[in-house]
């Protein structure tokens, strides 16, 4: 008898040890994106960030096709990949089906669809295109509509953005790759409809995220300056000395060149924004890379936050659905493509 309860006392034990064991080393899982916060007439709050696509390697710049496609860019640091050439992949909402569009992408960043439905790519260094390519989704041609600036290449292509006459904006800093700089200054560049190319911005610092406003007034300008141009080759720890992390507003003149206007936000010490874009009101949603607090944050067009959408990595841009699709907000951050749903509906070109 003795026995038997002394074989029932170790055996108790040793489940509890073994449950305890257990709890060790499976993971707990928990809410890692909390709720939607602000302005009730901009978010809704029991809206959830919905995941879409989590194998990419850093995902960047979605735009939403005329037929409701989401096509986004993976950036496949080199150094970081075993030199796979970067992919732009596809997400149809229709069938939630997501592959590959293209591959190698030429290191495509930013994307925009201008108003026939073509595929306008800022392709960056790190043995990409460092050009701007516009394709023709009907016929699957692509044509380079920026290679070069006074003869030499460009840094970095890196956002997009596209006014109502159809002139085209693009920033070109450097964040990665071997390649020479070329360019004398981190800049912002337009692309008219004849083909010729204008430097209209040199005093950015180091411009990223680039948007017009919907009444074609101002242009949004992200300065991220990280302090490098290539942190893949510092040594790993080494410090650098940040500049600028803003969002600055330019007034946008009918001939498509703009003037400073003023710093919106200051996000200084805290590394600042990537991309963003604009519903039809004017309000900014801002893809916000502070460790402390990422996510997306909706402005009014003078700076002031009314809302806040947070994201389980740092978020890197930000796209409007299209039709009925309009106020879906797909989101790019780590290696991911999220969605949620907003109350108002997104700033797209008029379509032909």
């Amino acid at each position: 008898m003795l026995k038997n309860r002394l074989r029932s006392k170790i055996l108790f034990l040793i489940s509890v040890a073994a449950v305890f064991l257990i709890s060790i080393h499976t993971p707990v899982k928990s809410e890692t994106t909390p709720t939607p916060s602000g302005d009730k007439s901009i978010i809704i709050s029991s809206s959830k960030l919905e995941k879409l696509f989590d194998l990419g390697h850093f995902t960047e710049g979605p735009a939403v096709a005329l037929n409701g496609t989401v096509y986004f860019s993976d950036i496949t640091f080199t150094h970081e990949s075993g030199m796979q050439a970067g992919h732009i992949w596809t997400y149809t909402p229709q069938t939630g089906q997501t592959k590959i569009f293209r591959s190698p992408s030429g290191m495509s960043n930013g994307l925009k669809f201008d108003d026939q439905g073509r595929l306008i790519a800022a392709e960056g260094a790190d043995f990409g295109g460092r050009r701007l390519t516009r394709t023709n989704l009907q016929t699957g041609k692509s044509e380079i509509i920026a290679g070069l600036y006074e003869g030499k290449p460009f840094n970095s292509p890196n956002d997009i953005t596209i006014d109502e006459k159809g002139r085209i904006y693009f920033s070109d800093p450097r964040y990665v790759g071997h390649e020479p700089i070329n360019q004398p200054v981190m800049g912002v560049y337009r692309i008219d409809l004849d083909g010729s190319i204008h430097r209209i911005i040199a005093d950015a610092g180091k411009p990223n995220g680039i948007a017009v406003s919907p009444n074609q007034k101002t242009l949004y300008v992200v300065c991220h300056n990280n302090g490098t141009t290539n942190g893949s080759q510092l040594p790993e720890g080494a410090p650098v000395h940040k500049g600028r992390m803003a969002l600055l507003a330019y007034d946008l003149s009918m001939d498509g060149t703009a003037t400073f206007r003023k710093i919106l936000v200051d996000y200084a010490p805290q590394d600042g924004p990537d991309g963003l874009v604009v519903d039809t009101e004017g309000n900014l949603y801002v893809a916000v890379r502070d460790v402390t607090r990422p996510g997306i944050y909706v402005y009014t067009s003078e700076g002031v936050e009314r809302a806040y959408i947070p994201t389980p990595n740092l978020p890197t841009n930000v796209a409007f659905g299209r039709d009925e699709d309009n106020k879906t907000l797909y989101i790019t951050e780590g290696k991911s493509l999220h969605r949620i749903k907003v109350k108002k509906r997104g700033y797209h070109l008029p379509s032909k």
